[in-house]
């Protein structure tokens, strides 16, 4: 079979990201069969596609043009034309991205990693609400598989009718790079960010990250003053708050170090599709404490406190009984992220691909 895959969101150091990167290093790594076409566009990074597709070793040619986000949501969401074989020529599967589904008369897959631009719409910049929306609806008409990460995005897409026989749920793992790393390392980040204390890890900020209600519950957490919590993101609304420490944007080779210097990760989140930090923390020996619904409760498992997200209380009991246990949630959360591995996603992945041959 020639399979193509869009690789265009490589470059933004996102979830999907991640994603797409290791998707394709384990599917080369375990199918010298099938020959694979990687699709990429991009106008500013163009220099970092060809970059990754240089380090790729397998059997695959690469096509990367300048194409700019906006003109792809354009030309695949909105005018539906030219078809991706006019850019990767004759394919038997087409895999999409997550940002455009252009047409094609290949057997069409796609993965949906979640629904957040369209369920919290408030903290969504408008043109990526208007792709989202415009992609899904060719989804549900024209893709014939849909990837999903969890459980919980498989509930999400039967309400919004979605034909549950398309969907195939294939769970998503830690990148190679979060490891434990070592104490060295752990005090040059600490000078570089002014972290002077122990301190609580959360990974984003917002509304869907319940920012607000981490930062009271560590509050009443901290009532001796020795802890401060590290959020990474930019602090768009939180003035005065004491041991608080916002990084804004931080480079991915660092985020190994702050959850292995973290004393827990705080991620009680109302919605992820996936969670993938989760994972991250479990394998660089970060216990977790996060929310007990949706994707999170199936990521974690029974390797991680679970919380109600919008009980103040119940998150700070979270980070109470993780800090008197911490070693005990250290060892179940690596038991935990055995359960996850790159090398299961691309196997069930290939066999999704293989279902194009039976139809």
């Amino acid at each position: 079979m020639k399979i193509a895959i869009d690789i265009s969101q490589i470059v933004y150091e996102t979830g999907v990201s991640v994603y797409t990167q290791n998707l394709v290093k384990n599917l080369f790594a375990i199918d010298t069969k099938n020959e694979y076409i990687l699709f990429g566009g991009s106008l500013r990074k163009l220099k970092y596609l060809k970059k990754f597709t240089q380090s790729l070793k397998g059997n695959f040619k690469a096509k990367i043009f300048p194409i700019p986000p906006t003109a792809a949501n354009l030309i695949f969401n909105k005018l539906r034309f030219p078809t991706i074989e006019s850019f990767v020529g004759k394919i038997d599967v087409f895999h999409s991205s997550d940002w455009t589904q252009p047409q094609s008369k290949a057997f069409k897959v796609t993965t949906i990693h979640d629904l957040a631009p369209i369920l919290f719409k408030n903290e969504t910049h408008p043109k990526t609400i208007d792709a989202h929306t415009r992609r899904l609806e060719w989804v549900k008409k024209e893709v014939d598989r849909i990837i999903v990460p969890s459980n919980s995005i498989n509930k999400d897409l039967m309400k919004l009718n979605v034909d549950k026989d398309k969907v195939r749920v294939i769970p998503e793992a830690a990148d190679e790079i979060f490891k434990p790393q070592s104490e060295d390392k752990i005090i040059n980040l600490r000078n570089k960010y002014n972290i002077k204390k122990d301190y609580l890890l959360c990974i984003g900020v917002g509304g869907r990250k319940n920012t607000q209600r981490v930062i009271e519950a560590f509050n009443k957490c901290n009532t001796n003053n020795n802890l401060e919590i590290v959020l990474i993101g930019k602090n768009l609304e939180f003035k005065n708050q004491k041991d608080t420490i916002f990084t804004g944007h931080v480079p991915k080779a660092e985020l190994p170090i702050f959850y292995s210097g973290a004393q827990a990760l705080l991620y009680p989140s109302l919605y992820e599709g996936f969670g993938l930090p989760i994972l991250e923390a479990f394998v660089c020996h970060c216990p977790v404490v996060t929310s007990n619904l949706g994707s999170m409760k199936e990521v974690a498992g029974t390797g991680a406190v679970l919380v109600e997200p919008k009980n103040v209380d119940s998150i700070t009991d979270g980070v109470l009984k993780i800090l008197k246990n911490r070693n005990s949630y250290i060892s179940k959360g690596a038991k935990q992220a055995k359960n996850f591995s790159w090398q299961k996603t691309a196997a069930l992945t290939l066999k999704v691909y293989q279902e194009g041959k039976i139809e």
